[in-house]
């Protein structure tokens, strides 16, 4: 799949958890794209059997279409999490940069970031929100904390 048929189906996904409801048009406001542009995008989702639309114009996405869109965002706010820890950026900049990772990354690449997210815990006290440091606990970190205390009682 091209990276704009992702990029429809995480919007579409996104409208139908905000509004409950999805049209094209509110791709194509969404998106920024003119309603032949989307309207094309769509049809070939549709054929391909991501999406499904009825007589009034509402878009559903199917299990196939679900379980993408699912995975495009699930690497979207990985992939943000990631930057904003590792890179130390705003989430604004981190979430740019990850809808365009999203779509090109390697499922082995994604899969050790994804890992590396899910193992690493920020510490984000009162004295690191105003140094804007932050205090990256690993699980060998975590380990030697809990020993520490076990050992101190």
């Amino acid at each position: 799949m091209h990276e704009s048929g992702e990029m429809y189906l995480e919007t579409i996904l996104l409208l139908k958890k905000r509004n409950n409801s999805v049209r094209s048009i509110d791709v194509a406001k969404e998106l920024g794209f003119s309603k032949p542009s989307v309207s094309r995008g769509v049809g070939i989702l549709k054929n391909d059997g991501y999406i499904t639309i009825d007589s009034k114009g509402f878009i559903e996405l199917t299990e196939l279409g679900l379980n993408k869109a699912n995975s495009v965002y699930e690497k979207h706010l990985y992939l943000t999490d990631f930057l904003m820890a590792t890179a130390n950026v705003s989430k604004e900049v981190a979430e740019e940069d990850a809808c365009r990772i999203e779509h090109i990354i390697s499922d082995e690449v994604f899969a050790g970031i994804k890992q590396y997210v899910e193992e690493t815990k920020i510490v984000d006290n009162e004295k690191n929100k105003k140094s804007k440091n932050k205090i990256q606990v690993t699980p060998k970190l975590n380990f030697a904390i809990s020993t520490y205390y076990k050992g101190t009682s």
